[in-house]
């Protein structure tokens, strides 16, 4: 038989989930797009840079192994047409994953644009652009992607599938271990069965999302590349691919594993007397209690050993895809990260089957509380030993912590995770205040009750038409039953009076026979062959149904007052949900982790570019409008700084234009850079007159990287000029 619980309040639980889930979208819902695990670190031509000659090849290097294809990277001239050769070379030697496209020769000067996109080793897209210029720049109309690869609705639909299927991984392979491992009897409980089976379907349907999504995440970005079976067949030879069906494979096994475990498994836990052997003519007889233990142990140590294989290669598929298979030590960091994920799931998946289990299930036994806090003692352990493992593999230096992304995102999550461990240490103080005996007055309590429902059905049943002997004998009946099961010696006595109260329809005591009385005296005395009327036992549906939904709510009443007159269960539950609400965010932020890109790869990209990101790494362009207040005297200067880095030979282009656009000419410009915050400067530049409107200055030397004051001197006459100050980023 399936245990039911009673429909409780779920009030409380929805707002601390929805707090949770707020808490949750106030920290992630406005972050942008993943950035890449691995990051350009070095070009040929480099950024910004002006060569003499055409190249007759553009290289790129990773700090980490990616996949590129003949399109993956894109050379385009000043009128934005394609002039690479189309076929992508693999320049990778030894540890340096470096790949080029070759150009034919002759190309004109002008400035050329370099669009590359990559996916790297740990299954993440990754794109850029960058320019340079041959002999001298001039003006591009090259069109590049805006939407950085893995962003949009495609991106943000990834990301909501990946973090789906880490809570359905959670929930399944969690539950399934609490279940076997705490408390078999909850095998029976249909909350329970449905949060098992919905993890199951929530991380198949995601599995089955995230493969179909990888063609546009990975290229185009266009949703309606979902249905691209071309492209789908190329994913499916990717290690993200393989890693996706491998997973759809295993959740295969894991619905038959599903099934065995509340097949079963759930019928050799039912209590004494619910199931037994039928035999050929449909009577049930009664088991061997021996043969019915070695049945339970195989069935417990089959279900152990299948599932911890079949979890085992799921967690796999993760670790085989992501940050584990690539960077530092992979051979030892994937069995780490496949620890890391069983313990999560041991944890917070255990946990939401208490939470269910407690809200929505019969109570909770002692002895399953404690073998469950056991085991997410033991898991918090795992935990520990191999977040520090994975920390150090992935951050390298106490400095990166703060400074990158990544660690400010580890340190929210180790807030999290210690939070979570103190919540459960108040759980494990209500645990130990659990008591058996309570549980054997619950089951005196419960029978009681059910004797004193008895006759409230009875009475349901008088009400309703229906013969009042039959239903009372079944409701009495069903109080005994309980009775002698929860508590015998207790209740007794209860149960064998409200069944005498329940049997009689009239309360009142019959009235005793006179000595005087002579039955033959009776008028009309009824023939002793005539037997008595039998009252109709034709079912009336409208009446059973009536009855059927009295019976339930004395049944969910009698279970809420039980539950809710235990203070310990009750603080219990209080904690496990505060527990789970923190869950839930702290299953975000490792989700949003797991796609950022490591301190390590930031700080080793950062180094390759002189202490700063590649995104600073650009060349400067500031647009200037300016009013001396003489004839004459408003227009806009454009200022070029090419390629905005320190330490090198910049390259400054100014140009004039009044408010029509056309250039115009005055009599004196001057610049200079100042940096306050290190009290250098003003750094004079002179630029030199090359055209009408136009002015430039070479060798341009800014001594050290930060926010930099331009200051723009503009002479429209004798006495007429005007000064503007901007602000510059030099990297």
């Amino acid at each position: 038989m399936v245990t039911t619980g009673p429909p409780a309040r779920r009030s409380a639980v929805l707002r601390m989930l929805v707090v949770a889930v707020a808490l949750a979208g106030a920290l992630f819902g406005g972050a942008v797009p993943a950035s890449a695990h691995a990051a350009l670190t070095g070009s040929t031509p480099a950024q910004g840079s002006v060569v003499d000659r055409a190249p007759e090849q553009v290289a790129l290097t990773f700090s980490e192994g990616v996949a590129m294809g003949d399109d993956s990277i894109r050379v385009l001239d000043p009128h934005g047409k394609r002039v690479d050769r189309g076929k992508l070379r693999n320049l990778c030697s030894g540890a340096t994953v470096k790949y080029g496209t070759g150009l034919p020769p002759g190309l004109g000067n002008g400035t050329y644009t370099v669009a590359w996109q990559a996916v790297s080793a740990d299954s993440h897209p990754v794109s850029g652009a960058f320019t340079f210029s041959v002999g001298a720049p001039s003006k591009s109309s090259a069109a590049v992607p805006q939407q950085e690869a893995g962003g949009g609705l495609v991106g943000a639909l990834y990301g909501i599938a990946r973090c789906l299927a880490y809570a359905g991984f959670v929930l399944m392979a969690g539950s399934a271990a609490f279940v076997v491992a705490c408390r078999p009897a909850a095998a029976l409980v249909r909350s329970v069965q449905r949060l098992v089976v919905q993890g199951w379907a929530l991380l198949t349907g995601t599995t089955v999302a995230m493969l179909l999504l990888r063609t546009p995440y990975t290229g185009s970005g266009d949703l309606a590349d979902v249905f691209d079976l071309g492209g789908l067949q190329q994913v499916l030879l990717t290690k993200p691919g393989a890693a996706l069906v491998s997973r759809l494979l295993l959740l295969a096994a894991a619905a038959l594993f599903v099934a065995v475990l509340f097949g079963a498994f759930a019928r050799a836990h039912e209590p004494a007397g619910a199931g037994g052997t039928t035999d050929a003519e449909g009577e049930t007889g009664a088991v061997d209690p021996a043969e019915e233990a070695r049945r339970r142990k195989d069935l417990t140590f089959g279900l152990g050993i299948g599932g911890v294989i079949v979890a085992t290669g799921l967690a796999a598929t993760w670790a085989m895809a992501e940050h584990a298979s690539t960077g530092l030590q992979p051979a030892v960091a994937m069995p780490v990260d496949v620890l890391h994920l069983l313990a999560v799931a041991a944890w917070l998946g255990g946990l939401a089957t208490l939470l269910v289990s407690l809200y929505w299930g019969p109570p909770v036994e002692r002895t399953a509380v404690r073998r469950f806090s056991r085991i997410a003692f033991g898991s918090v352990v795992v935990l520990a030993a191999t977040g520090v493992y994975q920390s150090w593999r992935q951050v390298g230096t106490w400095s990166a912590l703060t400074g990158t992304a990544y660690g400010r995102l580890l340190l929210l999550k180790v807030g999290l995770v210690a939070v979570l461990v103190g919540i459960a240490w108040v759980s494990r103080r209500w645990t130990a205040r659990l008591g058996e005996a309570r549980a054997a007055e619950a089951g005196g309590t419960a029978a009681a009750t059910d004797a004193a429902d008895a006759a409230d059905v009875a009475d349901a049943a008088q009400e309703a038409g229906e013969p009042v002997e039959r239903q009372s004998a079944k409701a009495a009946g069903k109080a005994t039953g309980k009775a002698a099961a929860g508590a015998p010696a207790a209740s007794s006595t209860a149960t064998a009076t409200a069944t005498a109260t329940a049997a009689s329809p009239d309360p009142d005591p019959a009235p005793e026979e006179t000595p005087d009385t002579d039955p033959e005296a009776a008028p009309n005395p009824a023939p002793d062959t005539d037997p008595e009327p039998e009252p109709s036992t034709d079912p009336d549906p409208t009446r059973a149904a009536q009855l059927a939904r009295q019976q339930a709510a004395l049944r969910s009443a009698r279970t809420k007052r039980l539950r809710d007159a235990d203070p310990e269960r009750l603080g219990l539950r209080r904690s496990v949900l505060a527990e789970a609400s923190v869950a839930v965010v702290l299953l975000v932020v490792t989700t949003v982790l797991t796609a950022t890109e490591p301190a390590r790869t930031e700080a080793a990209v950062q180094a390759a570019s002189g202490g700063q990101s590649t995104a600073s790494n650009q060349p400067q362009v500031l647009t200037v409008p300016f009013d001396t207040g003489g004839p004459h005297g408003k227009g806009t200067a454009r200022v070029d700084l090419d390629p905005g880095r320190s330490g090198n030979a910049n390259e400054l282009r100014l140009r004039l234009s009044d408010p029509s656009g056309k250039a115009m000419d005055v009599p004196e410009v001057k610049v200079s850079f100042t940096q306050k915050a290190k009290k250098l400067g003003p750094l004079p530049v002179v630029p030199r007159h090359t055209g009408t409107g136009h002015w430039r200055a070479s060798g341009v030397q800014l001594p050290v990287p930060g926010q930099w004051q331009l200051s723009l001197l503009v002479r429209t006459s004798d006495i007429d000029q005007v000064t503007e100050i901007r602000n510059v980023k030099i990297g």
